[in-house]
């Protein structure tokens, strides 16, 4: 039997929220559970964190009082008797050497991103990492030359363990932890276990058996998972990563025997014309679209596995869409229906969620394994008025999805989502990210991360989502469902944030309303707090989270006002302090911060720093965190929690 804190207890606290309300929604015990798992109370006035300032230090700065431990970085072994690897060998070329590939599938993975924790007996908790993707220039000697001269191919073919290496430091990590003291791993545990570009899965829902999706004779369905973004836990204790940037790893299409049907499914996100990223396909034909011309379909969903049960097939669960699935945020409806909320990370693209047809039955574990597989999936139409609608992406019931346009079957709708969403008039967003519930309100929170692109021909109602063309420092969304239920149908919304810098550019501070034309790149809005001097500027919301009080935490991927790193930033929804962000934590040079998950106790804030030293490379590093010296940066994920014991993060 696995010790683990069960998610019936969760559940039951959750279908009991409405009992435990009144007043307007604060709540009158602290028995429920947040979106990280930490006890639900009542919203302070505003976090009592000192602020910190913006930086551009080569190192992760918090406030004072707080401490930062790596947990995990790049190369650090997950498994006994596990090599390590050696960061100051890289610019010598260790991970090109043979055995390399080999070790690091016994290695915490590259690019870690999204994340998952899953409460323990004994003060244990075991975490699944997302590992995004490579970045070759920041793992190999003589990749960065081998760019500039446009021979990454030529560079690939000399060096054989390359590409084996991307390949199994992506995918993902799973990893139990212990506490004493710090965060570490438990290198004997028998959850640990690394899922990577060639592990073995399975299709489930409308897909599965697609013709499109067929594998070649002895090999499993489907072979991995790729660009792995954010993610996200269920209420059934699984854990649900998002494939994104897909086509990226996909190659040499313009040389493929390409069907009318599969035209149809790459039109709007598809593989690379020419090389790919990586370069894999002159290594691994998987990858070679003019060998296997529809292996890209294989990936682009979102993908459940049972962290702690490896005997369970790993499934890609079709029934949510192909996009660019940035996470999946998985709560529980009135009636006990799952909703997975969705963004599809592209300028233009749009906000889905799906809502399974059964109930999670918190005492009949066996039946919600398949829960995802049958259910509806909807977009999001916003009109400018602040009202919005929930549209079914359902096959036949709409003549835009019918047998006129080529779609033959709900796996037709699926396969080709993009498409639905167009077809139906969902309204398109300036990247639609990460999405996170309010565990007091159950207001839903989307981050729009950019959209430098000056689209002058957004009607009226796309505007209003957008309201700045262009829009380089991103915004975030908020959503009202009708009667606060996750599964309705129809929905409230309003901007709740303009990212930017309020100090150095408009600042508004009366709700943003119907415009009559775009507003410029730099004015902004922090949901009605009009105090420039008490707000943290910053841009490119990705990743987003709640604690138990209610206060929304953002991570950013981008370009920083000023110039500075990327950080992590704190903000009441609620009371007189809504909007006011400020600034919690800020990266090392080059990173992207990503992760945020809070512990069940709230006593930990999780972080995962991606790609530290980007813009560098091995013979021309921009940053050596966390090892300093002469070692290469490395992707980690690190544990960030106040001095006191039992204190709480950010409060």
């Amino acid at each position: 039997m696995v010790e683990r804190t069960t998610f019936s207890d969760l559940l039951a606290r959750r279908l009991s929220r409405r009992k435990l309300m009144a007043d307007g929604g604060r709540l009158l015990t602290a028995a429920s559970a947040s979106t990280f798992g930490c006890s639900v109370r009542s919203a302070p006035d505003s976090p009592s964190f000192k602020r910190i300032e913006a930086s551009s230090a080569d190192r992760v700065v918090v406030p004072e009082g707080y401490t930062v431990d790596v947990v995990l970085r790049w190369g650090d072994p997950i498994f006994e008797g596990a090599a390590a690897l050696d960061a100051e060998r890289v610019p010598d070329g260790a991970t090109l050497q043979p055995g390399a590939s080999a070790a690091q599938g016994r290695q915490f993975g590259f690019n870690c991103d999204g994340m998952g924790l899953f409460a323990m007996s004994g003060g244990r908790a075991l975490v699944c990492v997302n590992h995004e993707f490579p970045s070759p220039d920041l793992m190999f000697p003589g990749w960065s030359e081998a760019r500039q001269t446009r021979s990454r191919a030529d560079f690939v073919r000399r060096h054989a363990e390359c590409v084996p290496v991307m390949q199994a430091a992506v995918g993902l990590s799973v990893v139990e932890l212990g506490h004493v003291g710090a965060w570490r791993p438990e290198f004997g545990s028998r959850f640990n276990r690394r899922i990577t570009a060639h592990t073995a899965m399975e299709f489930s829902g409308p897909a599965r058996g697609h013709r499109l999706l067929a594998a070649p004779p002895g090999e499993p369905p489907v072979m991995g998972t790729l660009g792995n973004c954010a993610a996200g836990t269920t209420p059934w204790g699984t854990y649900v990563t998002a494939e994104e940037n897909v086509g990226d790893y996909f190659g040499n299409m313009g040389a493929a025997a390409i069907s009318a049907e599969l035209g149809l499914a790459y039109e709007r996100f598809g593989p690379r014309i020419r090389e790919s990223n990586y370069r894999w396909e002159f290594a691994d034909s998987r990858f070679d679209v003019a060998v296997r011309p529809s292996e890209c379909l294989k990936y682009g969903w979102i993908v459940e596995l049972d962290p702690f049960d490896a005997s369970q097939p790993i499934k890609k669960r079709t029934a949510l869409g192909r996009f660019k699935h940035e996470g999946a945020t998985t709560v529980l409806a009135g009636d006990g229906r799952a909703v997975v909320y969705m963004g599809d990370d592209e300028a233009g693209a749009h906000f889905y969620k799906f809502v399974s047809a059964r109930r999670f039955e918190p005492d009949s574990p066996d039946r919600n394994r398949d829960l995802l597989d049958e259910g509806t999936l909807y977009v999001a139409r916003l009109a400018a008025d602040g009202s919005g609608e929930w549209l079914p992406l359902v096959w036949g019931q709409h003549p835009e999805l019918g047998a006129a346009q080529g779609f033959g079957s709900q796996a037709d709708v699926v396969i080709r989502c993009r498409e639905a969403a167009e077809r139906l008039g969902a309204t398109g967003l300036d990247r639609p990210e990460d999405v996170a519930v309010n565990p007091l309100t159950q207001r839903v929170y989307l981050a729009c991360t950019q959209n430098n692109g000056a689209d002058e021909a957004k009607d009226l109602d796309a505007l209003a989502a957008n309201p700045r063309t262009p829009n380089p420092h991103g915004h975030i969304l908020e959503f009202i469902e009708s009667n606060d239920d996750a599964a309705a149908t129809s929905f409230r919304w309003e901007v709740f944030v303009l990212a930017g810098d309020p100090a150095a550019d408009r600042l508004h501070a009366a709700p943003l309303t119907r415009p009559e034309g775009p507003l410029a790149a730099g004015e902004t809005y922090f949901a009605g707090f009009d105090d420039a001097v008490e707000l943290s500027a910053f841009a490119n919301p990705d990743n987003l989270g709640f604690d138990g009080f209610g206060n929304l935490w953002i991570v950013t991927d981008g370009t920083q006002p000023g110039g500075v790193n990327n950080g992590c930033f704190v903000c009441p929804t609620q009371g007189p302090n809504r909007g006011a962000v400020r600034q919690f934590m800020s990266g090392p040079v080059g990173a992207e911060v990503c992760g945020c998950t809070i512990s069940e106790d709230g006593h930990t804030l999780f972080l995962t720093l991606q790609h530290p030293g980007s813009g560098g490379s091995v013979e021309a590093p921009r940053s050596h965190w966390p090892d300093g010296g002469t070692a290469v940066a490395r992707p980690s994920l690190v544990a960030i929690e106040p001095g006191a014991a039992g204190a709480r993060v950010g409060v």
